[in-house]
């Protein structure tokens, strides 16, 4: 008899054993639950977070493409006022060499040829018609006389090619 007491004894403390850990497992299982329902919370609110972020970047990004396309129209919109008014001032300034005399043009290249703009001096030299620019030849210094002359002999010839 000894042994049914003990055997039911031993029975009793197993299953009284089963039923803690029963419990304890189905606490731990609610307890997993609400954390996982706290992480899944956390990650939607950051989820949320990230997208209204990602749309105002996106947001922020399409202005700047918007201002960047305008200040590129302005800037292209300034290069052609800018060439027209270059091809003005140039039609009008050889207007002006070409009713001038001679010798004031001459000696006007002489200064502007000595202040290194050579270049400029040539552009309108390549204008002029070609009785103007015999004529300011005669009175132009030596040095840049010749100067000007193989830069229109080479312009001539690049032209021809």
């Amino acid at each position: 008899m000894n042994y049914k007491f003990f055997i039911i004894l031993f029975f009793a403390i197993t299953l009284n054993a089963n039923i803690e850990t029963s419990s304890s497992l189905t606490r731990q299982k609610m307890e997993v639950l609400e954390l996982k329902n706290e992480l899944n919370n956390f990650y939607t609110e950051k989820e949320k977070e990230y997208q209204s972020n990602k749309k105002e970047l996106e947001d922020l990004l399409t202005k700047i493409e918007q201002e960047k396309a305008e200040i590129k129209r302005l800037h292209d919109k300034n290069e052609q006022i800018l060439k027209d008014i270059r091809a003005e001032v140039q039609k009008k300034s050889i207007r002006v060499f070409e009713l001038m005399k001679a010798k004031v043009a001459a000696e006007i290249f002489d200064q502007m040829i000595l202040e290194g703009k050579l270049e400029d001096v040539f552009d309108i030299i390549i204008r002029l018609k070609e009785a103007n620019i015999s004529n300011i030849m005669k009175f132009l210094s030596l040095e840049n006389a010749s100067i000007l002359t193989q830069k229109l002999e080479r312009y001539n010839k690049d032209k021809r090619d």
